[in-house]
C-alpha cells in the first residue's frame, strides 16, 4: 500500500492524462499470485485519470498469458495493439513465447497477422521468432505455414532461420524432410552452421545411416576451417562405428594432409575403435601421437586403455601402458558427446562417472579411480592385480 501511495503521489505530480509506469509493482503482485490486486490498481489509476505505460500493460499481459487467463491477456494485447505506444519486438516475442508454452499455436499465427497491420517492419523478426517457437515444440506444419506467409510478404529467409529449419527437422522430422530442408538452405546460398551439422549428423546416427552421414559430410565440405575438426571427426566416427579400420586410418591421414590437427575427440574416436578391436599396437601409437601433439587425455582415453587390457585379462601390463600418462591428474570428460551416441561408453568410463557422481566432495585422480575399478574387477572376476 505504501508503494501504491507513492505511485499515486508521483502520478499527481505528473498530472492527469500522463502515462505512469508501475510495471515492477504489477510484476511483484503477479509473481505472488495476486493479479486481482494488479488489475484493481490498473482500474483505479485509470479512473483517476492516470494512464498505465506500455511496460505495465506488458507485465500484466504476460502474467495473464502464462497463467491461462487468455481473455484478460487478449484484452491487454488489443489495448497495446491499437494504442499510441510503439510496439516493439520484445513485447511481441514475449507474448509468442507465452502462447507457445501453453500450446496456443494458432493464436501465434493471429498475432503475426495483427503485428503486420500495426508495424510491418517488425514482421521479419516476429516471423523468425514464431518459426523458432513452432520448431522447438515440433510443430513442423505450422513452421512451414509461417515460412510461406513470410515469403509471400516479400521477406527473405536469413541464415539463422534456414539453419533452424534443419535443426527442427533433424529432431522431429524424417530424414527425407531433413534432407529437403538442407537442400533448401543450399539453394538459398546460405551455409549450414555448426549446430545444423551436428543436428543432421545425429539424425543419421540415430537411424544408423552411416554411409549417408559420410556423403553429407563430404557434401558440406571437409575443408571448412570455420567449424574446426567437427566434420573430420564425424567422418572418422562413421567409420569407427562399423570398425572399418583401414578406412578410418586412410581418412585420418587425409585429415592431416589437409592441414587439420587432431584434437582430443579425434584421438578418442580412434582409441575407442582400437580398444574394442584389441589393437594394442595401434592404441599405443595413438597415445604417442597424442603426446607429440600435446593433447591431454581425458577419462575416455584412460578408459580405452583399461577396458582393452582387462578384456584380454592382461591387467598386469597396465603399468607399461600408463608409464607415460599422468595418473595424478583430475578426471575430466572433454570428448564430444556425439561420440558416445555412436560408440557408447566403455565400462571403466561408465563406472567412474557413476562413482564420481556419487562421491562429489573428494578430489579424485585417475590413479585412484583405476585402483578402485581394478579392485572391483578383482572381486568380480578374481583378476590378480596389485596396483
Amino acid at each position: 500500500m505504501q508503494i501504491i501511495r507513492h505511485l499515486k503521489q508521483e502520478a499527481s505530480v505528473r498530472g492527469k492524462g500522463k502515462f505512469v509506469d508501475y510495471a515492477s509493482l504489477a510484476q511483484i503482485l503477479s509473481k505472488n499470485k495476486m493479479p486481482h490486486l494488479a488489475q484493481e490498481l490498473l482500474l483505479e489509476m485509470k479512473s483517476e485519470g492516470f494512464l498505465p505505460g506500455s511496460s505495465t500493460l506488458s507485465a500484466l499481459m504476460l502474467y495473464y498469458a502464462d497463467n491461462g487467463l487468455y481473455p484478460q491477456a487478449h484484452a491487454i494485447w488489443e489495448e497495446l495493439l491499437y494504442s499510441s505506444f510503439d510496439l516493439n519486438i520484445q513485447i511481441v516475442s514475449d507474448l509468442i513465447d507465452a502462447y507457445a508454452r501453453m500450446g496456443l499455436f494458432h493464436e501465434i499465427i493471429k498475432i503475426l497477422d495483427q503485428v503486420g497491420s500495426r508495424n510491418f517492419n517488425l514482421l521479419p523478426k516476429a516471423y523468425s521468432h514464431a518459426i523458432s517457437c513452432f520448431g522447438k515444440q515440433g510443430q513442423l506444419e505450422l513452421m512451414e505455414i509461417a515460412l510461406k506467409k513470410m515469403l509471400s510478404r516479400g521477406f527473405s529467409v536469413d541464415s539463422a532461420t534456414g539453419n533452424s529449419f534443419i535443426r527442427y527437422y533433424s529432431t522431429f522430422g524424417s530424414l527425407t524432410e531433413m534432407e529437403s530442408a538442407y537442400g533448401r538452405l543450399k539453394r538459398s546460398r546460405h551455409v549450414i552452421d555448426k549446430e545444423g551439422i551436428r543436428a543432421m549428423s545425429f539424425a543419421y546416427m540415430k537411424e544408423r545411416k552411416l554411409y549417408s552421414l559420410g556423403t553429407f559430410l563430404k557434401d558440406v565440405g571437409l575443408g571448412r576451417k570455420d567449424v574446426g575438426n567437427l566434420l573430420w571427426n564425424l567422418l572418422l566416427l562413421s567409420y569407427a562405428a562399423n570398425f572399418k579400420m583401414k578406412s578410418l586410418q586412410r581418412e585420418f591421414l587425409k585429415m592431416l594432409e589437409a592441414g587439420f590437427r587432431p584434437d582430443l575427440t579425434t584421438f578418442n574416436i580412434r582409441a575407442l575403435a582400437y580398444s574394442r578391436m584389441s589393437l594394442f599396437w595401434d592404441l599405443h601409437l595413438s597415445l604417442e601421437h597424442m603426446r607429440h601433439e600435446h593433447v591431454v587425455p581425458d577419462l575416455v582415453t584412460y578408459g580405452c586403455v583399461v577396458d582393452a587390457y582387462l578384456d584380454k585379462r592382461i591387467a598386469r601390463s597396465l603399468d607399461f601402458a600408463f608409464s607415460k600418462m599422468k595418473l595424478d591428474d583430475s578426471p575430466l570428460v572433454l570428448t564430444d558427446p556425439l561420440v558416445f551416441e555412436v560408440l557408447g561408453k566403455g565400462d571403466f568410463q561408465s563406472s567412474s562417472e557413476a562413482f564420481l557422481e556419487f562421491k562429489r566432495k573428494k578430489k579424485w585422480t585417475y590413479r585412484e579411480l583405476i585402483a578402485l575399478y581394478l579392485k572391483k574387477q578383482f572381486r568380480r572376476n578374481q583378476i590378480f592385480w596389485n596396483y
